[in-house]
């Protein structure tokens, strides 16, 4: 899935600028410069047209590919580390590892057993090498610091952590399932994002990497939790239906805000 060999029967000239990039260094903060800060989780749909760059090729094309299709890469040939979802354990989204069969059962990608008959009607078993199924997601949750620098008196923002979300359904239960896959520390996996592009579809000679548009913003999304003092709770724990949009509309706002107060005074 690494990036091929020029091919002159398909471009124009080689692609280098990518390939060789580097990550933008993050600026050095004090902590004696950070008056106000906050964590913040954002769910990026990835069906949204501004969030399709991420989702698409379903299939890598050529260096192409999406983003779940890329970290699932870098895990297996980056040496990536990917951190358990669900553990009850953890007490952050980063202290628990995920094995590869733990990563298995979260992308449904386990092997199946399949029995086979010939002409003379004799079953054989055989095993097939399981599929992650990552067309299935069309969700990420983003872990975010916000804080204000006032050194550079501005209101700044980290990517800490990414975490794949897979919408399903099962034959036995035809309502629709979410599973949050696993947890990816954003600083470790920057280089590997920075070296591979997305799709510019306003301008295919100006494609950005992944880091760029992620690191840009480029993305859409809503708010999903903030840090508060009931252990981080999700917003729709507390609220539901148009009230969790409600909410959600509230601490954005309020983010907005408290730039503003931070210019004012």
């Amino acid at each position: 899935m690494g990036f091929s060999q020029f091919n002159e029967k398909v471009e124009v000239y080689e692609k280098e600028a990518i390939k060789n990039k580097k990550p933008v260094p993050y600026v050095f903060i004090r902590e004696g410069d950070v008056m106000w800060s906050k964590t913040i989780w954002r769910m990026i749909d990835l069906r949204h047209k501004e969030n399709m760059p991420l989702y698409y090729p379903l299939e890598p094309i050529g260096n192409r590919m999406s983003l779940i299709d890329l970290l699932l890469y870098g895990i297996k040939n980056e040496g990536v580390n990917a951190y358990d979802a669900n553990s009850s354990e953890a007490k952050t989204e980063f202290d628990v590892l995920l094995t590869k069969e733990q990563l298995d059962i979260a992308m449904d990608a386990l092997p199946d057993t399949v029995k086979v008959a010939d002409e003379a009607g004799v079953e054989t078993t055989t095993v097939t090498e399981g599929r992650a199924k990552t067309e299935e997601v069309k969700q990420f949750l983003i872990k975010e610091k916000w804080y204000f620098d006032k050194q550079h008196s501005v209101m700044n923002v980290r990517i800490i952590g990414l975490c794949p979300v897979r919408l399903y359904t099962k034959d036995d239960n035809p309502s629709l399932l979410k599973k949050q896959v696993m947890w990816i520390y954003y600083p470790e996996v920057r280089a590997l994002l920075t070296n591979h592009e997305i799709y510019n579809r306003y301008n295919e000679a100006q494609r950005i990497s992944f880091d760029d548009y992620l690191m840009q913003r480029r993305f859409t999304g809503f708010v999903w939790a903030e840090s508060n003092v009931y252990d981080d709770r999700w917003i729709n724990e507390y609220t539901a239906g148009i009230q969790t949009l409600l909410e959600a509309e509230r601490i954005d706002n309020e983010l907005f805000r408290l730039e503003h107060d931070m210019w004012v005074y």
